[in-house]
């Protein structure tokens, strides 16, 4: 038996103890984890120093850098992220539905937990919290399968976990790591039909289309961020600006930030070239039709790939429209169905905008990066679905759950 089903199987065994667990055993072991991040965030931080130096060995981009790299504040943040999953209600046990048939049968639906989910994602290592802490919270025992790029974090962090774990009711083996790099490993996961439930990867385009494609197992697709921000002719010009730098740049490196800035052709004439040197200040390549090149003479040629690329980096591509009827068509021909912005005072372009634009989050004059669990108010989150079944956009604690039907009679037969 390979050590990667060894240790799912592990995972199953200890699944049915943690469904049974109450929300306050559950809570408890959350807040034994958050306070572990804290008490051992030094250990963490070596570890996670260890990956660095062969992440700049390897010749990694500091924008990835920036998502590997963990300080004090970012444990803090991941620690923050599991006290408020406890202060979230527990979705497991909830009635959704009822109805009393006319024979007499009593029928409830109810939330449960979907049983042992797989994970696979790349280079952040606050994944590995969130994830665990979502997953517990619901009932589902996890088995984890981070990137090369993150090893030594993501060891630590489960041993930091797992030693939380001894003082609480959740088997240990509820929570497991997959420390094997190499795609072998990811390729036995996807054969794990009856002991994974279901498998959710968390990363790149390439990652997600692997697991879409390859696996047996069931999968929840997280989607790659080519996210757009259309700023309308009828735009308040501080908002837009704003808006759109804030989307680019502040944190480059993660999903929900802007690849491509759709400019309308009125507001391009009058405002683009100011917009294109506040983003030249802040190191931002821009990468432009031709009609944007002619109003931004440094920017570089867009091709036709770069509308469809996840820079996750300081570069924008840039595309003067004629109206939000083009900013819709090319939405809907180079989107993820992930995150979208129109900028507007326009009621009519903002309604037609948010009707007409397919993804899961659609935004009228605010930053795409508010495409979060935080900012949603979920708590941590499992990751941003842009597909259609189960679950769409920012994955919290019910999108974990499956449902079950409980049937009450007093002897009716059919």
């Amino acid at each position: 038996m390979s050590d990667v089903r060894s240790i799912a199987q592990l995972a199953k065994q200890a699944s049915g103890i943690l469904s049974q667990l109450t929300t306050e055993q559950k809570n408890h072991a959350l807040l034994q984890m958050a306070a572990a991040l804290i008490k051992e965030q030094d250990s963490i931080i070596a570890a996670n120093q260890l990956d660095l130096e062969a992440g700049r060995h390897n010749g990694t981009t500091e924008s990835l850098l920036d998502r590997l790299a963990l300080n004090p504040d970012r444990i803090e943040s991941m620690a923050e992220g599991l006290r408020q999953i406890v202060e979230l209600p527990d979705p497991v046990g909830d009635t959704l539905e009822e109805t009393t048939r006319p024979n007499g049968l009593f029928i409830r639906k109810i939330r449960v937990p979907i049983g042992v989910i797989g994970i696979i994602y790349e280079a952040r290592p606050n994944v590995t919290v969130d994830a665990a802490g979502l997953c517990l919270k619901t009932g589902n025992a996890v088995v984890l399968r981070g990137g090369s790029a993150a090893l030594h974090s993501n060891d630590q962090i489960i041993k930091v976990l797992k030693s939380a774990l001894k003082s609480s009711s959740i088997p240990l083996d509820a929570l497991q790591l997959i420390n094997d790099p190499s795609r072998a490993s990811v390729d036995e996961m996807f054969k794990l039909i009856g002991v994974l439930d279901v498998i959710i990867p968390r990363g790149g385009h390439s990652l997600i289309q692997n697991v879409v494609m390859n696996s047996k197992v069931p999968v929840i697709e997280t989607g790659a961020g080519v996210c757009h921000t259309f700023i309308d002719d009828q735009a308040q010009v501080t908002m837009a600006e704003a808006i759109a730098i804030n989307a680019k740049v502040q944190r480059p490196s993660v999903c929900n930030a802007m690849e491509t800035l759709l400019v309308h052709e009125a507001y391009a004439a009058k405002h683009l070239l100011s917009l294109g040197e506040q983003l030249k200040n802040l190191n931002v390549e821009i990468r432009g039709c031709s009609a944007t090149r002619k109003l931004i003479p440094w920017a570089n040629a867009a091709d036709e790939e770069d509308w469809s690329t996840e820079y996750n980096d300081y570069i924008l591509s840039v595309k003067i429209v004629a109206n939000v009827d083009e900013a819709i068509a090319h939405i809907q021909k180079y989107g993820t169905q992930h995150s979208e912005c129109i900028v507007t005072e326009n009621s009519d372009h903002a309604v037609q905008f948010l009707n007409e634009v397919d993804a899961a989050a659609v935004y009228h004059n605010a930053s795409t990066r508010f495409t979060d669990g935080f900012e949603f108010g979920f708590g941590a989150e499992i990751g941003i679905s842009t597909q259609k079944l189960h679950a769409r956009g920012p994955m919290g604690l019910p999108a974990l759950t499956s449902t079950k039907y409980i049937i009450h009679g007093n002897g009716q037969i059919k």
